[in-house]
């Protein structure tokens, strides 16, 4: 009689987490992107200190990041569904605008920025 009971318990209690467990698989998996890459002068060194600038084209807000010693930058937690324009300047110039597109469906994507010399 109690194995019966103990085993009833265990399935009504299996019966009420499941539901729970799916939604925590489902929070748990993230549905966001990231995009890195290295900005270098027009001679190819790489940029220290150089602003990229990350445009949602939806809301047009902008985030910035300032480039390492190596030139790399890093932005994370991007939606898959909105395209964002990637720019970079410097005291030696600016990069043209490149898109990362919602059609791209890698989660990290490599985007390279090559700055032009001022005129």
């Amino acid at each position: 009689m109690k194995t019966t009971i103990s085993l009833a318990m265990a399935a009504v209690l299996l019966l009420a987490l499941g539901p729970a467990c799916a939604q925590q698989q489902k929070k748990g998996s993230d549905q966001t992107r990231s995009v890195q890459g290295v900005v270098t002068d027009a001679d190819g060194k790489a940029v220290a200190g150089a602003v990229v600038q990350l445009k949602n084209t939806k809301t047009l807000q902008i985030r910035s990041f300032l480039t390492q010693e190596d030139g790399s930058y890093y932005f994370h937690g991007l939606s898959p569904d909105i395209d964002y324009e990637l720019t970079a300047r410097a005291a030696s110039g600016a990069s043209g605008t490149k898109t990362l597109s919602s059609f791209d469906t890698k989660k990290e994507v490599v985007i390279n920025l090559k700055l032009d010399r001022k005129k």
